[in-house]
């Protein structure tokens, strides 16, 4: 799944950055093939519970597998939202922060699928500083969208759409963010956000 989210939001920001359908159609497949997989996933999981009843940690990283799962098939729903507004959006946007923030998402993405499959705390946590980071590049975005505003009120309709698309990389890393959390959840007992 995590492997279907990196290669949705890759999809979704190249073809907003460089106006190709088939890309945005690419992204739209893999939202589809994560559905697939939570479901899959999700049925594992319960099998496991009903058949093993696992106890203390085996059934704390079955119980985060669940929570995980759920923020994965997000991801893709949002990397689809891209897709579906790169198809409206045609013009270059490449000097935009949109770039960059796809690129902290998805590392963001792979270390806390990573930190999962390594049993990786340090791993884990560093997605939380990550977070910081995609939301300063929000922030940017922001700020640039309203300069191109303001220098052009035609460009309202693009400012608004091109606001969406940074929203949307922002929720994948607040995702993102959750499924380190329940990493660490899995690992130590204690989800960070109860302390």
């Amino acid at each position: 799944m995590g492997e279907t989210c990196e290669a949705a939001i890759s999809a979704a920001s190249e073809a907003l950055l460089k106006n190709d359908d088939a890309l945005a159609a690419a992204a739209e497949n893999a939202e589809e093939e994560l559905d697939c997989q939570e479901r899959e996933v999700e049925d594992l999981c319960l099998k496991l519970l009903l058949r093993q009843q696992p106890v203390a940690g085996d059934l704390r990283k079955i119980s985060a597998a669940l929570k995980m799962i759920s923020d994965l098939e997000r991801i893709g729903d949002q990397a689809a939202d891209i897709a579906e507004l790169a198809r409206a959006i045609h013009v270059p946007v490449d000097n935009l922060h949109i770039a960059d923030m796809t690129e902290a998402v998805i590392r963001m993405v792979t270390d806390s699928v990573d930190a999962f499959v390594r049993q990786d705390l340090e791993l884990a946590r560093a997605v939380y500083a990550a977070d910081d980071q995609v939301d300063a590049l929000f922030d940017r975005v922001k700020q640039e969208l309203i300069a191109l505003i303001a220098a052009d009120a035609s460009n309202g309709g693009l400012g608004l759409d091109l606001l969406m698309v940074a929203k949307y990389l922002e929720r994948i890393g607040d995702h993102a963010t959750n499924v380190a959390e329940w990493v660490e959840y899995s690992l130590t007992g204690v989800h960070p956000n109860s302390q």
